[in-house]
């Protein structure tokens, strides 16, 4: 164990960065890999691969994840900032390029190879894109003169075009909702709350008459016809695991779900564990979203105030997204549960988040937070 007296930067990080939000994420990636356990080998014995194939890809992406997500935790703000633009200039790229040369599944080219390696490009942009808005919303606050407000929705643009192009309406509310929560807590005129609600609405409308799957996904959650086997399969999880669920490996839905994995793996949970575990679950989201928008309300610093509200209203909505879908509230939409569901790409993206809010929460000893409250060990305490 570090001591206090110790100077080293290790040391010094284990002292000042926020225990519970680490152990929150450490929970949530051990959940994963025993969830990965319970969902993966089904789908891997049906495309006739080896059982465990799915598991051994979830643990060998949960290391480097778990190394970059506490590299990332001991970078300054300056930094922060240097890593995310060179995280969007990257993903914008790639983006552009998976347009051309990507990998379409299922209508859609969001994957690109690396490689050998399948990446998506926009998990890495969505959270450089938060802290980069989050900045420009900061230089804005500080010198209006600044058009950082200007200068954010041009990116939102940007970021929105190439998303539509793949097309990905999921990731695109997705993003528009954070980058809406992030200007309204900067201070967002009502009048531009009006006409931001206004393009949105003429945003989905215009979703819906131009994309087929997506009118057909609405048109199924509101009626239920149609193609909803797998939503359908996810509420059969649901039904037959009750509070404590079947046992581990005793699940039978699950078999036949093809996304069990990855969109429906808390439908998995479900079954093999209950609801109790569902909740715990549940517990552990809402308390990272809950505690980051409090500490981030204790901050004086603008630029780490919506940084750390940014980050992680996103984790919460994607969240909710894939939880909410599992259990038949949302029309369905491929979005994986953050550090639980498998996939290389989003696992790794959103250790480099988390990574981001462990670094900006961390305590520093010249900073006084606003509320009377300063941060010890990682933790809020009242100021003598």
């Amino acid at each position: 164990m570090a001591s206090r007296v110790d100077r080293g930067a290790i040391s010094n990080w284990w002292w000042t960065v926020d225990r519970w939000f680490l152990a929150a994420f450490l929970s949530l990636m051990g959940l994963g890999i025993v969830l990965s356990f319970a969902a993966s080998p089904a789908v891997a014995e049906r495309i006739g691969l080896d059982s465990f194939h799915f598991v051994t890809r979830q643990i060998v992406f949960m290391v480097p994840a778990l190394a970059v997500m506490l590299a990332v935790s001991f970078l300054d703000q300056r930094n922060i900032r240097r890593l995310a633009l060179l995280m969007l200039a990257g993903s914008l790229v790639l983006m552009v390029a998976a347009l051309f040369f990507g990998v379409e599944v299922k209508g859609s080219r969001r994957w690109i190879s690396l490689v050998g390696i399948s990446v998506q490009p926009s998990e890495f942009l969505k959270p450089a894109f938060v802290v980069l808005c989050a900045w420009l919303f900061s230089q804005h606050a500080r010198q209006p003169e600044i058009p950082g407000n200007l200068f954010a929705m041009l990116l939102l643009m940007v970021v929105t075009a190439l998303l539509v192009a793949q097309p990905d309406l999921g990731q695109t509310m997705l993003v528009i909702a954070t980058w809406g929560a992030m200007f309204f807590m900067a201070g967002l005129p009502w009048l531009w709350i009006f006409l931001l609600a206004a393009l949105v609405a003429v945003g989905a409308i215009s979703a819906y008459t131009m994309f087929p799957h997506v009118a057909g996904r609405i048109d199924r959650f509101l009626t239920g016809e149609g193609d909803t086997f797998q939503v359908d399969m996810a509420h059969e999880a649901f039904l037959r695991g009750g509070w404590l669920g079947r046992g581990p490996g005793e699940g039978t839905v699950k078999r036949i779900i093809p996304d069990s994995h990855t969109d429906f793996v808390f439908a998995v949970a479900a079954e093999e564990f209950g609801l109790v575990l569902c909740a715990v679950i549940l517990v552990i989201f809402a308390f990272v979203v809950i505690r980051g928008l409090r500490l981030a309300l204790a901050e004086t610093d603008e630029f780490t105030r919506l940084a750390v509200s940014g980050l992680v209203m996103l984790f919460g909505f994607q969240s909710i997204i894939n939880m909410g879908v599992n259990l038949q509230l949302m029309p369905a939409k491929g979005m994986t549960l953050p550090f639980i569901s498998y996939g290389g790409s989003s696992l790794i993206a959103m250790a480099i988040s988390m990574g981001f809010v462990l670094a900006l929460t961390r305590r520093r000893p010249d900073v006084v937070r606003k509320h009377g409250y300063s941060f010890d060990r990682g933790q809020a305490m009242p100021l003598s």
